[in-house]
């Protein structure tokens, strides 16, 4: 099964930490990938339209953020930027196969990384 699913919280959809699953907001579910990358796009379209920043890895992961929308963590003693992403998934699992380069060249913008220091320990 695919898996079309966004993500809200302070890492971008390609850093599957442990906990990934608890910032899933929503799942869709399809049988084939062609549906699955079709919806995909369609959520795509409608998420850019809403954010000022957008980050895409080639194996449909992408992060969508606004500038200002923090998280304050107490460990780290700074704000995190807070990402929307959005994935395209077989079960479960990141994808090995790219999106068709047309579809991302000259999109992405520079990320904007920081990874909180207690998923690094």
């Amino acid at each position: 099964m695919y898996q079309v699913l966004t993500m809200y919280g302070e890492n971008e959809p390609w850093w599957f930490f442990d906990d990934w699953q608890e910032s899933v907001r929503e799942i869709q579910q399809f049988s084939t990938f062609e549906d699955a990358q079709a919806a995909y796009r369609k959520q795509w379209e409608t998420l850019r339209a809403k954010y000022e920043h957008v980050h895409i890895k080639p194996n449909f992961l992408t992060a969508f953020w606004n500038d200002g929308e923090e998280y304050w963590c107490e460990d780290c003693v700074e704000g995190l930027q807070l990402f929307l992403g959005l994935a395209l998934l077989k079960d479960n699992k990141a994808l090995t196969v790219e999106v068709d380069r047309a579809f991302y060249e000259g999109i992405s913008e520079k990320e904007k990384e920081k990874v909180c220091v207690r998923k690094q320990a």
